[in-house]
Order: C-alpha cells, then sequence, then structure tokens
C-alpha cells in the first residue's frame, strides 16, 4: 500500500512538472519579441566561445600530422663530394631511426636558390658554388620524441662530413604555443560571457518576479510553498537557456557554412584537400546543457534573492 503511495505521489509530482513546464513556455510564446531578444543575447554570449573552440579544433586538425614533422638538416662540408654524400644517406636511410632522407645537392641548391630568390644574374656571375650539399633527415615516427630527436641530432653533428646540423621544429614548437594560449583565452572567454549569461537571465528573472509580485503574495496567502512558487521561473530560467543554445548552434553552423567555402578554396591554392569540419553531435550537446544548466542557475540565484523579499503584510 505505501509503495502505491509513492508511486501515485512520483506520478502527481511529474505531472505537475510536466503542467508547470508547459506552462512556462506557453507564458514565453506570449511575448515572442522579448523571448527573441533574450535568447538572442544569450546565444551570441554562447556562440562566441563555441565558434572560436570550433575553429581551433580545426587547427588542431590542420596540424595533426606536424608532431612527428622534425627535420634535420645536415650541411655538409664543401670538400665532401657528391658520392660521398650519397653513400653517407644510403647508411642514414639503413637506420631504425630514420624514416627518410632526401639529398639535395650543390648544383640542385643552386638552382633552387636562383629560381626562389630572385638573384638569378648576380648568382650567374660568381665563378664557385657558395652552397654546400645538403642531406634532409626525417625522424622515424617511434623516435620523434623530442628528447630522441635531441639524442640523433647530436650524433650526426659529431659526422666528420657535416659541417652544421640544424633542428627545423622551432615553428612547430611556436605553433603550439600560440594554441594554447589561444585555447587559454577561449576558456577565460568562455568564463566571463557564462557570468554574462547568469547576469541577463538572472535580471529577466528578477524582472518577472517583480511583475507578478501581487500574484506571489496571494500564493504565499493561501498556503504556497516557496518550492512551487519557485518551479515556474526555474523552467523559465531552462527556456532562455535552450532557446539561447538553439540560437547558438545556427550562428555556428551558419558561420562555418558561409566560411567553409573560402577555405576550401584556400587549401586548393596550396594542393590540400582540407575541409572545414562544423559542429559535432558532443560539441554541440554541451553547447546545449551549458546553455539549459546556465539558464537554471541564473533563474535559482535570482529567485532564492527576491523570493525572500516579498512576503504578505
Amino acid at each position: 500500500m505505501s509503495g502505491l503511495t509513492v508511486a501515485t505521489r512520483a506520478r502527481v509530482l511529474l505531472l505537475r512538472h510536466l503542467q508547470v513546464f508547459f506552462y512556462s513556455l506557453g507564458q514565453l510564446s506570449r511575448h515572442p519579441l522579448s523571448l527573441f531578444m533574450t535568447a538572442a543575447v544569450i546565444g551570441i554570449a554562447l556562440a562566441l566561445p563555441t565558434g572560436l573552440h570550433v575553429l581551433l579544433q580545426n587547427a588542431q586538425q590542420i596540424s595533426g600530422g606536424w608532431d612527428g614533422a622534425a627535420q634535420i638538416s645536415l650541411f655538409l662540408k664543401k670538400s665532401v663530394s657528391n658520392d660521398q654524400a650519397r653513400t653517407l644517406a644510403r647508411q642514414l636511410r639503413r637506420r631504425n631511426e630514420i624514416a627518410k632522407v632526401s639529398y639535395i645537392s650543390r648544383e640542385q641548391a643552386l638552382q633552387e636558390f636562383q629560381q626562389q630568390s630572385g638573384f638569378g644574374d648576380a648568382l650567374k656571375a660568381l665563378k664557385k658554388n657558395p652552397l654546400p650539399s645538403v642531406l634532409i633527415v626525417q625522424p622515424a615516427l617511434a623516435h620523434s620524441k623530442p628528447q630522441q630527436t635531441a639524442a640523433l641530432l647530436e650524433e650526426l653533428r659529431r659526422n666528420s662530413r657535416v659541417d652544421i646540423a640544424q633542428l627545423d621544429m622551432q615553428w612547430v614548437k611556436r605553433l603550439y604555443a600560440i594554441m594554447d594560449i589561444v585555447r587559454r583565452g577561449v576558456l577565460v572567454l568562455a568564463g566571463l560571457l557564462a557570468l554574462a549569461v547568469l547576469l541577463v537571465v538572472g535580471n529577466t528573472i528578477r524582472l518577472a518576479i517583480q511583475n507578478r509580485r501581487d500574484e506571489i503574495v496571494v500564493m504565499k496567502l493561501i498556503g504556497g510553498t516557496d518550492a512551487f512558487i519557485r518551479r515556474p521561473f526555474l523552467y523559465t530560467g531552462f527556456w532562455y537557456g535552450f532557446f539561447g543554445a538553439l540560437l547558438a548552434f545556427i550562428m555556428v553552423y551558419t558561420t562555418l557554412l558561409l566560411l567553409s567555402g573560402p577555405v576550401e578554396k584556400l587549401a586548393a591554392l596550396y594542393h590540400n584537400n582540407f575541409e572545414l569540419s562544423r559542429l559535432d553531435s558532443g560539441t554541440a550537446l554541451v553547447l546545449l546543457l551549458a546553455g539549459v544548466m546556465l539558464g537554471l542557475v541564473g533563474s535559482w540565484l535570482a529567485v532564492g534573492r527576491h523570493l525572500r523579499e516579498i512576503e504578505p503584510v
């Protein structure tokens, strides 16, 4: 019997929550312009960090293959002949920690420099080729950790045929440092805008409480509990957060859709088939939950503070 009573109470409580849930939506639908303006402010606040997060994910996708992009440039001594350089290249290719070795002869280096530097005529006046032969060493992926790459660099530097050994990875490290700064900046911006959403929702609920002050007084006079009075305002905050998150999703999705064409054209100019990724289901779900939670928390704080101030005389 007691189990039936508990089940009945739970069913009644659920029906009451559903009733207030749709009642609050009906109240908001009577003022669509006000609902849209509040939801739009929340949507913009949610769309900014979400959009930056998605763009950062795309940047990480582009640079995903750069973790193993460390290259060691070996500038050989001018006394090293082409045959000796090719022999050294074959010896290095047989090592397990090296994935690839590219050989650039002195003649090839001079030709490329003439084409890219714009000083072709001036270089033709030189009697001797001033450029050395170069070996481009690509470490194997299993041996591409910074410590292993540094150890390989020091070993190759001690080779008697090598004049200068240089690790071409500083730009990758700088890029990841910049991306880390941007990532933290997005988190800070998300925190500030989340606070702004709480303030917007809280102020909107405060105005709603003031507009229904007389109604709340009557409810308290006839025995209405704070939980009963608080319930419609909490669901109002829920709807504000939900519609704000929905507008944020539309804003971010539309922006990425507009950017995808130019980005693909730019990638094609660099002979790359990169495509701008859209909002994935995980990010969209987090966006929706964040909007709803901020709406609920903002309304809870506002109701908890201002409801105590309203008491029957």
